[in-house]
């Protein structure tokens, strides 16, 4: 038998209602606060994550799904979303025309790593992004949107965390500082920071490793190396934040993992989900369209994995309880009488013309059999169309959650249950 490959997931009902809840939630915010959704291709060329993403970042170097094509190129399935937003905002033309502009992107990616709760191979990211503006308002906005999310599906005890990494000028003198202080203590580091010490210094606070992390307990903070424009606008984020009573804490060595990132990083934890807790992240990164080729422009927004949201609200305090439910099973038993089967089938086909969700047995299954099934679907009407019905033209209506039964001329019930279905009598 074959199999799916390891670190896949095929989404089945009832599980795929959740996964049908979560995107119309998504999408439904995304409107409030006026983003526009933007579509990219699966896969892009290789150069594209190389150069936005950082050679030197776990992504690039272990967990893409590179290859070749016919032609001899080498493309990559996309592992994150805001590099192939910035590279179609400048191929599309979208650079050129009113700017700031707000895009969401809701989707497929692929990262090679271990499997485990809420993370695999193939992956559904919902993201956003801002390009265009360098206001700390921004920052705010994606900030709010992504706090809004995790209100709305119940996670209660949320903390964000946010932290500025400074822009490229002011790094140059932080790196000097913490490579003074790291340099000394490059024994006590994994391999893969000690190849970060060459490449980019400031990745080790990413790390997980305990033994890095207690070698940078006590490094220089990047606060103190800020320029004027950073710490500006780190001091207007905070102001923004304490303003609208958003709480949130300050950690010095948030840095984020992609290297396109620029003063703002954030992530939004939620406990309940163990060692994998951030539920939503991001940052500003002002500095990607230009390496993309572009002309300056600021950006920022945040990233989220649908399965770690329908994970963390499982375990919240509104748990995914989608209602799935069908407006009227049509019920006619199986009969030598044409006429019967016929009607039957024709008034689906008009109930469901008209809007209404519906359903019938295609198996020949007996009335008491088509009644359980109906219940199985949870139907909240059932349409019964037997010998006497088609003889005398009329259909029997019954409700399936308050138990009265009716008895309506055909021509008459798409009508009756269009009213009944949109909260009329009961």
């Amino acid at each position: 038998m074959l199999r799916a490959p390891r670190g896949t997931n095929d989404i089945l009902p009832p599980e795929s209602h959740k996964w049908a809840y979560i995107e119309a939630l998504l999408r439904r915010l995304s409107k409030i606060y006026n983003f526009e959704e933007i579509r990219t291709p699966m896969f892009e060329h290789t150069e594209l994550f190389a150069r936005a993403v950082g050679e030197a970042t776990d992504i690039v170097r272990k967990e893409m799904y590179t290859f070749k094509d016919k032609g001899g190129r080498d493309l990559t399935l996309r592992p994150e979303g805001t590099a192939p937003v910035a590279r179609a905002f400048l191929e599309r033309g979208l650079a050129g025309g009113p700017l700031p502009r707000k895009l969401f992107y809701l989707g497929s990616m692929f990262r090679y790593e271990k499997p485990q709760a809420g993370r695999y191979r193939e992956f559904v990211q919902y993201g956003v992004e801002i390009l265009g503006s360098p206001s700390a308002y921004s920052d705010a906005e994606v900030i709010l949107l992504g706090v809004r999310i995790a209100e709305e599906l119940g996670l209660t005890g949320t903390t964000l965390y946010i932290n500025t990494i400074g822009c490229p000028e002011c790094r140059k003198a932080y790196r000097e500082d913490f490579l003074k202080h790291v340099s000394d203590r490059a024994g006590e580091l994994c391999q893969d920071c000690r190849e970060r010490l060459e490449v980019n210094p400031l990745r080790i606070l990413d790390c997980k490793n305990q033994g890095c992390r207690e070698a940078v307990a006590d490094v220089p903070l990047m606060q103190d190396h800020l320029c004027d424009d950073c710490r500006r606008h780190w001091a207007a984020l905070q102001e923004i934040l304490t303003s609208l009573g958003i709480e949130y804490a300050v950690d010095p060595t948030l840095v984020r993992g992609l290297d396109y990132y620029t003063k703002t990083v954030f992530e939004l934890k939620w406990p309940p989900l163990g060692a994998q807790d951030t539920v939503i992240a991001g940052g500003r990164y002002d500095g990607l369209v230009e390496e993309l080729g572009g002309k300056p422009c600021p950006g920022v927004g945040f990233a989220a994995g649908v399965e770690r949201l329908i994970l963390a609200a499982e375990k919240g305090e509104r748990p995914l309880m989608p209602e799935v439910s069908i407006d009227c099973f049509v019920l006619f038993p199986d009969s030598e009488d044409r006429r019967i089967p016929e009607a039957g089938f024709k008034l689906l086909v008009d109930l469901r013309r008209a809007g209404i969700s519906g359903d019938f047995d295609a198996l020949g299954r007996s009335v008491k059999a088509q009644m359980k099934h109906a219940d199985r679907l949870n139907a909240r009407y059932v349409a019964i169309l037997g010998e006497e019905e088609v003889r005398q033209g009329l259909v029997t209506i019954r409700s399936m959650e308050h138990g009265w039964q009716k008895q309506v001329p055909t021509g008459q019930v798409v009508d009756f249950l269009k009213e009944e279905v949109s909260g009329g009598s009961s």
